[in-house]
């Protein structure tokens, strides 16, 4: 039983991660109906810009540089997101559905290459937030070990649903969003500007990916491609929760890096990454609109 409290525990670190990146993946599906594969590149900017902005020379304490680094990194990368939209996406407006997905597909081989010539194949290491002294701490609770980056996991993701959730119900701005996702025709006819909308929402998914990313960077070692799989996995989490509800994806990704991370423990852990796209595969054939149930959900949070 400790085993498995302990795979409990790695699993809801792991998934709150997955939630962060599915909620990006729900917020640009909704908007827009385009399941936007970049997704797994905003997750890789985040950390990797970060690295950039904390190694530069300036004459400030590691923790603030660190700190600062991730602001910078989440705002650049959210421009980004609203950049990929505007040039990549908005001309393309009128094309087929299928069509927009490819292009976010080329997207994220576009940023990756770029990540490529800008950081090169290494990998870096990201220092764990440090800044209450706690990045090397630890603690058990019984026999099962808690580390401190696993707060900071848990915090960031807690803090950035409710703050998620009162941008949706407390703003016009996320009434809006709201209602394009309600019925963007309907609300283009009340006087919603949908395009703009759609720009919102993928500047709001790059910023859900970078602050991913970053609070996974400290438990591994980032590099151009890290985006790949957990994108990936954030779509599976999203999937779950039927690519159209924020509680739904929060509990997908809740639960794919629980069952993941047991997977991994009672089998091999070379197998941990097989076990998302399995469950994938499996939902789509027997419950394709996820454990949600709700082909459209028109409430917030």
């Amino acid at each position: 039983m400790p085993d498995y409290a302990q795979f409990l525990v790695d699993g809801l670190q792991a998934g709150a991660i997955y939630a962060l990146v599915a909620l990006g993946f729900v917020v640009v599906h909704r908007v827009t109906g385009i399941i936007n594969f970049a997704q797994g590149a905003f997750v890789m900017l985040g950390p990797m810009v970060t690295i950039t902005f904390y190694t530069q020379p300036w004459p400030l304490l590691a923790a603030v540089r660190l700190v600062l680094g991730a602001a910078g990194a989440i705002l650049l990368t959210s421009a980004v997101g609203v950049a990929v939209y505007r040039l990549a996406l908005h001309p393309a407006r009128n094309a087929t559905l299928l069509t927009k997905i490819m292009i976010t597909v080329g997207v994220y081989v576009i940023l990756q290459g770029a990540a490529l010539l800008v950081w090169g194949p290494r990998s870096y290491v990201l220092p764990a937030f440090h800044t209450l002294q706690m990045a090397d701490r630890s603690f058990f609770i019984g026999d099962v070990l808690i580390k401190a980056q696993s707060l900071w996991v848990w915090g960031t993701t807690a803090l950035t649903v409710v703050l998620l959730a009162l941008f949706f119900e407390r703003t016009v701005l996320g009434k809006a969003m709201r209602a394009c996702a309600a019925d963007r025709l309907a609300a283009r006819l009340v006087g919603v500007r949908v395009d703009t909308m759609a720009v919102v929402a993928f500047g709001l998914a790059a910023l859900l990916g970078a602050i991913g990313g970053i609070v996974l960077g400290p438990l591994t070692r980032p590099a151009y491609d890290m985006g790949l799989e957990t994108g990936l996995k954030g779509f599976v989490a999203a999937v779950m929760g039927g690519l159209v509800s924020f509680p739904g994806a929060v509990l997908g990704g809740l639960i794919l890096g629980v069952l993941e991370t047991l997977w991994a423990g009672v089998t091999l852990a070379g197998f941990k990454d097989l076990f998302a796209f399995v469950v994938l595969v499996l939902l789509l054939l027997v419950r394709p609109q996820g454990f949600s149930g709700a082909e459209r959900e028109t409430e917030g949070l």
